[in-house]
């Protein structure tokens, strides 16, 4: 992945972003206040690095946490479990069908953007786009649930900085 600008993210904008963030998951977000945030520019997204790590990534004008992102701040909401018997397709990317989602957030609407997670261990799989509600989501039978934007093993996910 080409790397087309790196800029360190002035006072104002990093309040702008962390109000965007904090109104989606809570004040635990508060915490990246006190971080040094700054902004790469790549060829398909627009990263923000928190210390140094890609941990959020901004999607349709939305900032939202990567997946390593999701996994290192332990996010509760926003969140998808699936089966044992989808890790392996989700983990490679595959969207999410209905069949395999075994819970999820009850505020998720459609085309709110999700942490897909495993449901022994509740680790982050991937990050996606709901494409049903929360509660449709366990309750359908057959379908898409979600669209897949990026998982555990993809560029986002190896990129060396």
């Amino acid at each position: 992945m080409k790397i087309k600008s790196r800029v360190q993210l002035r006072k104002n904008a990093k309040n702008k972003m962390l109000k965007d963030i904090i109104s989606t998951f809570g004040e635990e977000m508060a915490e990246l206040e006190n971080k040094t945030l700054e902004k790469i520019t790549l060829e398909e997204y627009s990263l923000i690095l928190v210390d140094g790590k890609p941990l959020l990534f901004e999607v349709e004008g939305h900032l939202f946490p990567t997946v390593r992102g999701a996994l290192e701040m332990g996010l509760q909401k926003r969140v998808v479990a699936v089966d044992k018997g989808a890790i392996r397709f989700v983990s490679n990317g595959a969207d999410i069908m209905a069949p395999g989602v075994v819970e999820a957030d009850s505020e998720i609407k459609a085309g709110d953007l999700v942490i897909i997670v495993e449901e022994t261990h509740r680790k982050p799989l991937a990050i996606g786009k709901a494409l049903m509600e929360g509660p449709q989501m366990v309750e359908a039978n057959s379908g898409k649930a979600i669209k897949s934007i990026t998982y555990v093993g993809d560029k986002l996910w190896n990129m060396e900085l």
